[in-house]
């Protein structure tokens, strides 16, 4: 049982607004919430998030590790070749 007078107002059907616009309706302690960014509009979730290159770091990082763990080390077939014969 709750007690009488010390929990706030609870709003079942609060708005969500997002520049200008209800997006959903929500329960909340407060009647409207202003939001920026919802998952309607986030890059991540939309799928249109661009990866940012600086300075070639995305390449360096294939070239080095791009083939890790994809056919071995090449040391490590020469040794089995060599132990075969």
């Amino acid at each position: 049982m709750a007690k009488p007078n010390i929990h706030p107002t609870w709003y079942p059907e609060s708005k969500v607004i997002c520049n200008g616009e209800v997006v959903m309706t929500v329960g909340s302690t407060q009647p409207e919430i202003n939001v920026e960014v919802w998952s309607g509009n986030h890059p991540f979730y939309t799928g249109t998030q661009k990866m940012i290159d600086t300075e070639g770091r995305i390449d360096r990082f294939q070239k080095r590790y791009g083939n890790f763990g994809k056919g071995g080390n090449k040391k490590s077939q020469k040794k089995s070749d060599a132990s075969q014969k």
